[in-house]
């Protein structure tokens, strides 16, 4: 007998990056698109066309560029939010419209101000009138959890009828229990006649950290397509995490008796590239791809992995595209070595950034007795991020000390020449921030700062994350580097970069044009 299989609808792009302080440029969004289709997800919902000319943009750039998954866009229940939907993904091979409205008696009466009667209406008018432009059209009845079981089974068939091809059950607000929405799904199944003529998605946020669990209920009663997002992000506590329903459902497939398309060995690698690009570090305890996920502290514990490792593992490092090789290479590794290893590594790079990148491997391979595997995938996803650049951290020098004022000298490259100047401030981050800050000659709203070791040793590569703010717009920066008050140093540098792309800054207090 087949195996049924579970559609994995990705949301990063969308709802995951409604996550505070996380703000995507068109560009990072395309590569985050482009690894979730290496993944081989099901569905991408690619951004909210209406919401803003940068997310129409991203929408229609990855619906241009992506390739085998099909590319949704989401549209409130209206022809303008519909109409704006149709036109972004005009040129996807497989073009999806997500459509939604509230269905909760709460939403009803404090949002929308409707009455179910015209909500039914709403919802099966914009369904229809989606239906004229695509085949595939979602829809999701927002805050379906709270809503009345009877009245949802209503809208349901409603939009089915209209034309639907998917209907969406979310826990937008992460309320029900395990059993309360498997009791749901099952009882949705019962319910609407025209069930069969529709995959049944689940939308799980984590509120009450049960977005996985609730998931992972809704397909043991029949759901067949659960959205998620990378590394569980999200508004609020964000939303059910990808990594690990797929691995739920792979490790115990003798319990959940489905399977998904997805290439679990590239897991891992999104991981790193959506942290990297979003800012937001990955808990070291995080399930699946936390640093500590495959780590063994107690004595007992290595033993028993080193004679078996389903003593304690029940499942390989491998599987989800981490290596267990830990010393990959040194300064004397020539290009061919290094290249093999990107290729093992899973990345694919073209000639030109291979050269940059082992430029790059080289001069971290004279400051590292040994480069370990995170060490070139961190530089792998540095480059990731390089974009035309204002300003370029090419100088710095630090004096501190517990006794003494802490001041810092930058020298910046900028197509105008070179800028210097010296600070003073509260330890040598703070002195190299401010150096940094009167050398671009504007204030620079600091919101957030945070450092962590790539890997471990005396020599570990340090990675830094900076978050500047612009008219109340975050936007992260990262710097990598053996020494971290360099590292933090290009992280602020690469923040402001960022910054001035989208706001700019006055002419008069631009010390250079990009560099």
């Amino acid at each position: 007998m087949d195996i049924p299989v579970i559609k994995i609808f990705d949301t990063t792009l969308r709802d995951g990056e409604q996550t505070p302080g996380v703000c995507l440029e068109v560009g990072e969004k395309l590569e985050i698109a482009q690894a979730l289709a290496k993944l081989r997800v099901d569905v991408i919902e690619a951004g909210f066309p209406i919401a803003s000319p940068g997310d129409f943009t991203a929408v229609s750039q990855i619906a241009a560029k992506v390739k085998g998954p099909a590319i949704a866009g989401l549209a409130r229940a209206g022809q303008k939010d519909i109409d704006a939907a149709v036109n972004a993904l005009k040129q996807a091979e497989r073009p999806r419209i997500h459509t939604f409205i509230a269905t909760s008696d709460i939403h009803l009466e404090y949002k929308l101000k409707m009455t179910r009667e015209q909500v039914l209406a709403r919802a099966e008018e914009a369904v229809r009138y989606a239906k004229r432009f695509v085949e595939d059209v979602e829809f999701s009845a927002e805050d379906a959890s709270r809503s009345d079981w009877e009245y949802l089974c209503q809208v349901y068939t409603a939009v089915i009828h209209a034309g639907a091809t998917v209907i969406n059950i979310p826990d937008t607000v992460g309320y029900v229990t395990p059993a309360e929405f498997g009791a749901l799904i099952r009882y949705i199944r019962e319910h609407v006649p025209n069930i069969h003529k529709a995959d049944i998605s689940v939308h799980c946020h984590d509120d009450l950290g049960m977005a996985v669990a609730n998931s992972l209920a809704a397909v043991e009663n029949g759901a067949t397509q659960v959205e998620c997002t990378v590394n569980g992000l999200g508004e609020r506590a964000g939303n059910a995490s990808m990594e690990e329903i797929i691995m739920a459902l792979h490790t115990r497939k003798e319990f959940y008796k489905v399977d998904t398309r997805i290439d679990t060995k590239q897991i891992y690698r999104a991981s790193r590239l959506v942290s990297t690009l979003s800012g937001i570090v990955v808990p070291p305890n995080k399930a699946v791809v936390g640093e500590n996920a495959f780590a063994h502290e107690s004595g007992i514990h290595q033993h028993g992995i080193l004679n078996n490792s389903l003593t304690y593992e029940i499942m390989r490092p491998e599987d989800v595209g981490i290596s267990r090789n830990a010393i990959v290479l040194g300064k004397h590794s020539g290009r061919h070595a290094f290249e093999d290893r990107l290729r093992e590594l899973g990345f694919e790079l073209d000639s030109d950034a291979v050269n940059v990148l082992f430029g790059r491997f080289k001069e971290l391979a004279d400051r590292k007795k040994m480069v370990f595997d995170r060490d070139i995938e961190a530089l792998v996803n540095e480059k990731v991020t390089l974009k035309p650049e204002w300003y370029r951290l090419s100088y710095h020098h630090v004096v501190s000390g517990n006794r003494m004022l802490a001041t810092a000298t930058v020298r910046l490259e900028t197509s105008a020449g070179i800028v210097e100047h010296a600070s003073c401030g509260d330890g040598p981050v703070d002195a190299s921030f401010k150096a940094i800050e009167a050398a671009v000659g504007f204030k620079v709203s600091l919101r957030d700062y945070a450092i962590k070791a790539v890997t471990s040793g005396e020599d570990a590569l340090g990675e830094a994350i900076v978050w500047v703010e612009c008219d109340g717009r975050p936007f992260s920066g990262r710097g990598l580097s053996t020494d971290v008050i360099e590292a933090s140093a290009k992280a602020y540098v690469n923040a402001i970069n960022k910054m001035i792309a989208v706001c700019g800054v006055p002419e008069d207090k631009i010390s250079g044009k990009q560099a």
